[in-house]
């Protein structure tokens, strides 16, 4: 048989530097094999996500407790309000002298017992010069002037006090109105006389109606007592 060519393997030793190199790379394959291996099984970082979880929350319950504050005081407010009205209201209205009558209609004169006062009844039952109430425009008592001649005069007075709104009383004895209040005085047509009383009593029209009745209305035009324009306007 022919000869079989044999093999030979040489094995070449490395040198001491080429070793070291080689150990230095196995060290840096293992430490990034590692270093991967553990961010791979590490739990992922939550504290951002439960920062923001936490100011979430914390803007949630502010903008609850904003939302109640707010209604708490709006409660208080109105209750106060209530209270300072309920009781401050009347307080202040007590120091305003009371309305002295208005509007644009007219109204029908009446007795003590609501019912309409008719003209010649009355002149019948009232003497001449006479100042006798009635109710007025708006409820106010009002003064129905009796002329010498026993006619109507055109106008009424309103008998409500311009300095605290007392009623002011006819005295026949001094002819005057006088105030049992704070001793204001108006002349006959209502003209102040003696303070403290700063303005002249009101005045309304009156009129007798195609009935019969006795008509009060806004007096709109000029004082004559003081030739401006009426204070109650």
């Amino acid at each position: 048989f022919p000869s079989q060519p044999s093999l030979t393997f040489t094995i070449r030793q490395t040198t001491p530097q080429e070793t070291a190199i080689n150990m230095k790379l196995l060290s840096l394959v293992t430490a990034l094999f590692a270093t991967g291996a553990a961010n791979a099984f590490a739990p992922a970082n939550m504290a951002p996500r439960t920062a923001v979880s936490t100011n979430m929350a914390a803007s949630e319950e502010l903008y609850i407790d904003e939302d109640r504050r707010f209604i708490m005081n709006l409660i208080l407010v109105g209750s106060s309000a209530v209270t300072v009205g309920a009781f401050g209201i009347p307080y202040i209205l007590f120091f305003v002298p009371p309305g002295s009558g208005g509007g644009s209609g007219g109204s029908a004169a009446k007795d003590a017992l609501g019912n309409d006062i008719y003209a010649q009844a009355y002149l019948d039952s009232k003497p001449a010069k006479d100042r006798s109430l009635a109710q007025g425009l708006k409820g106010d008592a009002t003064y129905i002037i009796i002329n010498e001649d026993k006619t109507i005069e055109s106008y009424g007075l309103n008998a409500v006090c311009t300095h605290l709104g007392c009623v002011v009383p006819w005295s026949a004895a001094t002819n005057k109105f006088m105030c049992p209040c704070h001793g204001s005085q108006y002349a006959p047509t209502g003209a102040v006389v003696r303070g403290p009383a700063p303005l002249p009593l009101a005045l309304a029209h009156c009129d007798v109606a195609e009935d019969g009745k006795i008509i009060f209305s806004p007096w709109t035009e000029t004082d004559f007592r003081t030739g401006g324009k009426g204070w109650w306007n």
